[in-house]
């Protein structure tokens, strides 16, 4: 029983379950001479604090190799993983670190990706961030850049993404948005004005849990651009780029 709810809690970074309308985290003990406490989670950041042999801290979060970390007296910081899984839990059992697994990929909560391809006929270069309400549904914030031969421009877009088999290593996943696209004509003979129009898509695409927190993901959108002239303008999008849960 004890092996499998330590399992659970290292898994999600943190304890979940609340008592007397307080959290409860996972408490280590230390057990080398001491752990170097960091002021955020890398190696760049600077080391402000040492917690000695024999004493416990709190794990309060996870990101990536690094963990959030509170001592007895109150003192928050960050300790990389190599540290951490030195420690002891409080039997005395060595502390148990799992990277994250399919299930923890399933129930994600929020993922940031960046992607490259093409956007009918201009490279682009995409960010995003998104939030799942649930394994099928998601919200999602792009920005994105593009550069072509005779203009570049921008865009942004609010997107909704159903993933109708979330659990699959390889899964699909449908995308509907909308957003605002502007496009700077690059210098020529006859001067024409910048551009800001308003945007809707729909498209499909794959995504693949690779390993940990890392996945792949491609996907293909049609858009049409509403434009201030009596026509619509439509344009394809083709992307491919890496992604991170947490």
């Amino acid at each position: 029983m004890k092996s499998a709810l330590a399992t659970t809690l290292i898994a999600f970074l943190c304890l979940s379950s609340v008592a007397y309308g307080k959290k409860t985290y996972y408490q280590v003990v230390i057990a080398d001479p001491f752990i170097e406490l960091h002021t955020g989670p890398g190696r760049g950041y600077p080391i402000f604090h040492v917690v000695d042999r024999g004493d416990t801290v709190e794990i309060r979060k996870r990101r990536t190799d690094w963990f959030k970390v509170q001592t007895d007296r109150g003192v928050k910081g960050w300790v990389k993983i190599d540290q951490l899984s030195r420690t002891l839990e409080l039997d005395g059992e060595p502390t148990e670190i799992k990277d994250p697994t399919r299930s923890d990929f399933v129930e994600r909560r929020k993922e940031m990706g960046v992607q490259m391809g093409d956007f009918d006929g201009a490279n682009v270069i995409s960010v995003y961030g998104a939030y799942l309400f649930t394994p099928n549904l998601s919200a999602e914030l792009w920005g994105s850049q593009l550069s072509g031969d005779f203009s570049d421009g921008w865009m942004v877009n609010a997107n909704l993404v159903h993933q109708p088999f979330p659990t699959w290593r390889v899964s699909p996943f449908f995308t509907l948005g909308t957003g605002i696209i502007g496009i700077s004509p690059k210098a020529t003979l006859v001067q024409s004005e910048d551009r800001t129009d308003q945007i809707g898509h729909v498209g499909m695409g794959l995504r693949a849990h690779i390993s940990r927190r890392l996945m792949l993901r491609a996907e293909y959108k049609s858009y049409v651009v509403f434009t201030s002239r009596d026509d619509n303008e439509e344009a394809e999008e083709w992307k491919a780029g890496f992604a991170f849960f947490f």
